[in-house]
């Protein structure tokens, strides 16, 4: 029989597949960072983001999203967005890993909960287009940092093992 699922809750499967596993890349962020050292997370390779400030500013939209699905202001700002808190310890990159699953699994649920109509109405603001736009938007920008992320951990590794 075939199962007849919400747009809202594909959106917030999508977004825990994304951050857990299970999503048609066969790949996650859970994986990836798992054994991530906290030096790993935050070494610079070349000019890129490292891998701290691209975990940090992934969970950061998620949780300008999960205001807006408490109906509180969006108050999430791009140039800000990539500015992560120091990390010193194995113990600050814990901190910041279990912040993401938390923000993750918290909007999913509250993504499950989000009547499929209101997904065509505005997001906060016409200028941001619709609900649908912007939660699709944000799993789309996750895939593509996660895609950062794995490639960066690749050169630290071959960098270590040189």
């Amino acid at each position: 029989m075939f199962y007849k699922m919400s747009i809202s809750k594909q959106l917030a499967k999508n977004l825990r597949e994304i951050h857990f596993g299970g999503n048609w890349t066969a790949s996650n962020l859970k994986e990836h960072l798992k054994d991530i050292t906290w030096q790993q997370a935050t070494s610079k390779v070349y000019d890129f983001n490292t891998i701290a400030t691209l975990t940090f500013h992934s969970t950061y939209y998620i949780k300008g999203l999960i205001n807006v699905l408490q109906r509180k202001p969006l108050d999430s700002k791009d140039e800000v967005s990539f500015i992560t808190p120091p990390l010193y310890s194995n113990e600050d990159w814990e901190k910041l890993l279990n912040e993401v699953w938390i923000n993750a699994e918290e909007a999913a649920n509250l993504l499950e909960q989000l009547p499929d109509e209101m997904l065509l109405e505005n997001f906060t603001d016409s200028k941001y287009g619709n609900y649908y736009r912007n939660i699709a938007g944000i799993i789309e920008h996750l895939h593509y940092h996660l895609g950062q992320i794995v490639l960066i951990k690749k050169i630290l590794l071959l960098k270590k093992n040189a």
